[in-house]
């Protein structure tokens, strides 16, 4: 079973290393000596081992994954490059040609001005938080001593055909039976890692494409535009008659849909659209896991389908983990991480749109039925910037979200916490009146913010 690190993190957040580029921890010094510790960390055995790296669009990407290139090489690492790729597909792509570990560079959701590293094992599986104190403990060691001798530093190679192979793994889990013909799909790509591959899935399975976000100049990626802000996605399946829109965001592992009405579906929606039909089909396992975002009118749905709901922290490592102790093959969160643990290993934006894709087909209903199957309760999100851990400890605080707590009773729910890749404190209120539950957000950022 992963624990979560209760210490001080130096490094890593809730997904990987993340942080402004060119400022700490997002320098080249930093991220090559990522690279060194990790390649020691993961040297075990006499044979070639090897790092798979692929990256998103942002301008820093080339930076640091020169940077960690050197430090793989320097410890006796070979590198492979796939260049802009989904993070789903450096996961695949670390299982079929039996990396050591692969790494993908990329802040995911954030602007330009962001980016992070993540590390995935053998399996393709997100790092533990005990692995990566283990790797920051090396990190701000003497790293000479890992040196390779000169006959055993690494080699670097561009793999050509990268891209080829995640669209045939991902073409795979659709159904082979369904074809997309006569679907019109509004695809935004959040100028961003996916940005040649997803409109050339959709395509190759017959659909009509208008692609959105497919332009990437090292700037723009998720600005505007993608999962983060899916409005211009809605506008253009309104405009073009589409069927439905798909939104990733900058590395593909998140995804959040519309209907044909322009109706936004968020990723509690989509999983309860899949694990529907899932449990329909007999291919459900052991329920779903979700976090404690996901909004709670899913959850009374779910009982009402008689598919029990199981609540992890939040992060997708840790859906991951809960799904592994209770057996389950499909989870996700709110923001749109989808992971079925019976095609991927982390969230995959793609081929959990081709799943309600097959939905559609399936039941032959469009998107505002089968998977509008419940409406949301009313859930306000804020951020308050620049504000650490610590604040949660202070009394006033702790009183401020007690009170709001017990005045809000079994109505709803209210969530406080740290951000894990930005400085900032979260506030989630949910409740069945948005004046009363938007009241109480303002308090509690009020009484953070104090």
């Amino acid at each position: 079973m992963q624990k979560k690190y209760l210490g001080q993190k130096k490094y890593f957040g809730t997904d990987g290393i993340r942080g402004r580029a060119n400022s700490s921890p997002m320098t080249a010094d930093i991220a090559m000596r990522a690279g060194m510790a990790t390649g020691a960390l993961f040297r075990r055995g006499e044979h070639r081992h090897k790092v798979v790296i692929a990256k998103d669009t942002r301008l820093s990407g080339y930076m640091l994954e020169s940077a960690l290139t050197a430090g793989f090489l320097s410890v006796g690492i070979d590198v492979f490059l796939v260049g802009p790729l989904p993070t789903p597909a450096v996961a695949m792509l670390t299982r079929s040609m039996r990396a050591d570990l692969g790494v993908m560079v990329s802040a995911s959701h954030n602007l330009y001005e962001d980016n992070g590293i993540k590390f995935f094992d053998a399996q393709g599986e997100k790092l533990s938080d005990a692995m990566e104190q283990l790797i920051t403990e090396k990190m701000d060691s003497d790293l000479s001593k890992y040196y390779a001798p000169p006959e055993l530093i690494g080699r670097a190679k561009r793999i050509d055909d990268a891209r080829g192979r995640y669209i045939e793994f991902a073409k795979a889990t659709f159904p082979k039976h369904l074809r997309l013909d006569g679907l019109k799909i509004v695809i935004d790509c959040a100028h961003g890692a996916a940005y040649q591959i997803a409109p050339l899935i959709l395509q190759e399975l017959g659909a009509e494409i208008i692609a959105l976000g497919d332009h990437p100049d090292g700037f723009n990626i998720n600005k505007d535009c993608g999962s983060t802000f899916p409005f211009a996605m809605c506008d253009a399946v309104v405009a073009h008659k589409a069927q439905l829109g798909i939104a990733l965001d900058g590395d593909a592992d998140r995804v959040v849909m519309c209907d044909e009405n322009g109706r936004l579906l968020d990723g509690d929606q989509i999983l309860a659209t899949i694990a529907t039909a899932w449990k329909k089909n007999g291919l459900l396992k052991g329920g779903v896991v979700a976090t404690h975002m996901s909004n709670l009118a899913f959850e009374h749905y779910l009982t009402t389908q008689k598919i029990k709901l199981w609540r992890s922290d939040i992060g997708d490592r840790y859906v991951v983990e809960t799904m592994r102790q209770q057996k389950c093959n499909l989870g996700g969160e709110q923001s749109g991480h989808i992971l079925m643990r019976d095609y991927t290993t982390t969230g995959d934006g793609l081929i959990a749109a081709l799943q309600v894709l097959a939905v559609m087909l399936e039941e032959n209903t469009p998107l505002s039925v089968c998977g509008r199957l419940f409406e949301p309760m009313p859930q306000i999100l804020r951020n308050v910037a620049g504000q650490s851990a610590e604040k949660l400890k202070n009394q006033e605080v702790k009183q401020a979200i007690a009170s709001a707590t017990e005045h809000l009773g079994n109505r709803g729910r209210i969530l406080v916490r740290k951000s894990g890749t930005e400085a900032k404190i979260r506030v989630m209120v949910e409740g069945e009146e948005l004046g009363e539950i938007e009241g109480i957000a303002d308090s509690l950022c009020g009484a953070i913010s104090a």
